[in-house]
Order: C-alpha cells, then structure tokens, then sequence
C-alpha cells in the first residue's frame, strides 16, 4: 500500500468511525492509477463486507434518467424545450418543459401525491400520472430551484414511451451495458448489505425496512458497487476515458448536461445542477460532477473530476454507506478526490514539438488588441487559440476553427466568446491587418473605438 492509499484508508475508516457508519464502501477510479477500493465495517446479513457488496445508490440513479433523457433528445425524438404533454397524455402539468425538468427548475413539488414516506407505498405508472391532478406547482415554471422526485419520475416514464421500451431494461441495454456497469441492477441482489438508522443516542443500530419505488423508480431505485459509481462518475464528467465511442453519449452533450444551470441555493452559490448532474465547483477550478443519494437506510455520493489542474482524466469517486443518517459521507467523495490527487500527483506531461503553423495564419500570431485590451494569438496544439494577457491561469484560451466552405473566417470552438466568429481581413501583401472576434475590431496596435491609434511603446 502507497502513503498516499494510506492516506486514503486513513479518510474513510475516520468516516466510518465518526459517522456510524455500520458498512461504508467507497472506491476511486483515475486514468493512470489502478482501481482503489476499501470497505469498512460488516454487511449485516452473515456475507462478508467486500468490493462486491451491492448498496442502494438512491437519488445518483437520476443521472442514469437525465442520460436516457438526452439520448432521445441526441436522436431526434424529443426536444428539451417541448413541453411534457406533448409525449405524455398527463391530466395536468402538462406545459412543464422537459428542460425544467431535468434542472430542477420546473417548480413541481417534491413527491408523488399522498404520504409515500409514511405508507413506502409508490404508485404504478397509472397511479403515477393519474395523481399529477392532484399535484402543485409549487413555483412557477422557471423561477428558481426546487428538487423534485416527481419530477424524475415523469421523465423516466417519459423517455421509455419514446423509445417505446420499459426505463429499467431500457437503461440496462442503452447505459449499463455498454459501460461494463454490470453490478448495477434495479433489485437488491444476494450481495445486498443492510441498510440501517443508527439511534441518534445509543450505538444501535436500526434496520430500515425495504421499499419498492415502483413508477417513481426513475428518480431513486437502483442499487450498485462503489466501483460501479467511481466509473459512473469518471462517465459523467470526462465521458471519453470511460467509453471513447460516443456510444452511450457524446461528449458535447455530456459537456451540456454539466453545464451549471440554476444555484441550489440564492445566498450561497456552492453548488448548482445542470441538466440532471449536481456540480461542485472545486477551488482549484475544476468541477465535480455527479450527484448524491439517499433512501431509507442509505446514503451514497458518486462524483468525477472535470478539468482543473493535474488531472490525468477519468477521475471519479463513490461512497456508498449503509446509514441514512451519516451525512458526513457526502463530502468524503470530493475529500477523496481531492487528497487523491494532491497525495499521488499524476506525471507531468513531456512537451513535445507541434505542428507547423499554416501558412495562411502565420500572420494571425502574436499580439493584438480589442477593445482596449491586448490579447495573445497563438498556435497550439493543432489550432489557432487566443488569451487574454491578464487571463488568470487557470483560464482555458479560446479555440478556433476554420468554418467550412469559407475563406478567413473561423468559429470559436471553445473558451471567450464561444460560438462567435472570427473574422481575418488581410492586406495586399496577403498579410493579416485586421481581425473583427464576436464583431469587436483586433489592432496591432491599441486602438479608440473610432479607429484612432494610441501610442504603445517607442
């Protein structure tokens, strides 16, 4: 065992100590480092605790839905922005957008109509959709964050009558499969550890009873490994490590879907939801993203790191606990990542020569100003890419390519000013003069807005 691994054992069994954790799995997964896995505790049904014991993941089997959900948007069976009736003949929330859905942002209450919590009774899918009657909006559409099972499980049901299928076997052949995901299943399998409340003022320990969440399954019912998670983490914040195809989903969607949509909270922005993830900005810039779960008996966090310095790619973290109470559990993901990391950096990356500049951008190189402010073009790693001079570091440069079928004009790909064009005006010489970025004017020289040149240097 590394010190760093030590370092690791050491986080996880404090956890397990302090919160009362009868059985904590966690597991973290990286590109360049073996699978690390550690279990502490005893599964409370005679089977030894290992790697392999199956914990219910909760509410992380929402990402599985928001998948599903954009997989038939990327196949042209729905839209985001369409409202819910016109997929599902529902009797009443029907203008609610499938969008506001996914972010949490639809305003429709918490549950399911009635007491589900006391009776741990859900409805089926007829129940389900003949009770949104009965159901508030509890906000308006759009007007701020509200989480919402219901929510979920309108989606779920949503997307399997699009693809024609059932949401269970559906994400099991379209998601499970492909990514190797196989200890994930919608039933608690011989595996399955005891879920428990632990007595707030004694040491014992309590077990919860099982519950079935029927049509609401979408939004909570799935049951996995912490090693299953690491690697559904790692999926959701840097798919191609997981599953470089694109077959479950691109990474231009992935990358939508953790785009940071609404703050969960107004005064405090620490964390906000994307189209299905929750995203945890880390101070290093980087962003966790994946989700947190709980049912009765059960806590679980899976997460993986997108961007940030020293990521070597495919990061990803679960904890699965057999507490519904031990919410320490939920941090531990992100501390495991962290210290991961910072413990067992990865190598540095030998810098090797690029390809040549092409000739018709040789001109474009060096400096510019815009607006006032001066700017640095360069040619990196195979593209033209632009940075601020006073860009902070962490400040990913813009990118840009060439727009097909047209001469001189390029399309930010990445970075400021993302989407926009760049324009290259050249002189007689064939020389780059002037270059218009989202409509601003770029100068070799600093410049008024009315085109008047101010002094730089001698």
């Amino acid at each position: 065992m590394t010190e760093s691994q030590r370092a690791l054992e050491t986080m996880v069994r404090q956890t397990q100590a302090t919160a009362r954790v009868p059985a904590l799995s966690v597991a973290l997964r990286r590109n360049d480092r073996e699978l690390w896995t550690c279990q502490v505790g005893t599964s409370g049904t005679g089977i030894e605790l290992s790697a392999d014991s199956r914990f219910r993941i909760g509410s992380i089997t929402k990402t599985f839905t928001a998948v599903l959900v954009m997989q038939c948007r990327d196949a042209g069976l729905l839209r985001l922005d369409d409202p819910v009736s016109r997929y599902l003949d529902v009797p009443a929330h029907g203008e609610l957008t499938i969008r506001r859905l996914l972010s949490h942002t639809a305003g429709l209450q918490r549950e399911p109509f009635g007491d589900v919590w006391d009776t741990l009774v859900a409805p089926d899918l007829e129940g389900l959709l003949k009770e949104l009657a009965r159901a508030e909006a509890v906000h308006p559409q759009a007007r701020r964050f509200h989480y919402s099972n219901l929510g979920f499980a309108v989606l779920g049901q949503l997307a399997a009558k699009v693809l024609d299928g059932q949401w269970w076997p559906l994400v099991q052949e379209r998601i499970c499969g492909p990514l190797g995901l196989a200890a994930t299943t919608l039933a608690p399998p011989s595996q399955a550890v005891t879920g428990y409340l632990v007595d707030a003022y004694s040491d014992n320990a309590r077990p919860e009873p099982p519950a079935d969440f029927g049509a609401v399954a979408p939004a909570a019912q799935l049951w996995s490994t912490a090693a299953d998670m690491a690697t559904w983490g790692a999926f959701l914040a840097d798919p191609e490590s997981v599953e470089s195809s694109g077959e479950v989903l691109s990474a231009a969607t992935l990358a939508e879907m953790r785009w940071p949509l609404t703050p969960r909270h107004e005064g405090v922005w620490l964390t906000s939801f994307g189209l299905g993830p929750m995203l945890y900005p880390q101070p290093d810039r980087s962003v966790h993203v994946g989700h947190n779960g709980a049912m009765p008996g059960f806590l679980a966090a899976a997460y993986g790191r997108q961007g940030g310095p020293g990521n070597p790619g495919g990061v990803g973290a679960a904890v699965l606990a057999s507490s519904g109470t031990a919410s320490e559990i939920f941090d531990l993901a992100h501390r495991l990542i962290n210290e991961a990391l910072t413990g067992d950096p990865m190598s540095i990356p030998v810098w090797l020569p690029g390809t040549p500049v092409p000739a018709e951008l040789s001109s474009a190189l060096g400096r510019w100003w815009g607006e006032g402010y001066e700017y640095v073009f360069r040619w990196s790693e195979g593209s033209l890419t632009a940075t601020g001079v006073d860009d902070p570091q962490w400040l990913t440069p813009a990118t840009f390519a060439p727009v097909a079928g047209e001469t001189d004009i390029y399309r930010t790909m990445s970075g400021r000013e993302a989407g926009e064009l760049l324009r290259l005006t050249r002189g007689p010489d064939g020389e780059i003069t002037v270059m218009h970025w989202a409509t601003y004017r770029f100068t070799r020289r600093q410049q008024t807005f009315d085109g008047v040149n101010v002094f730089v240097g001698g």
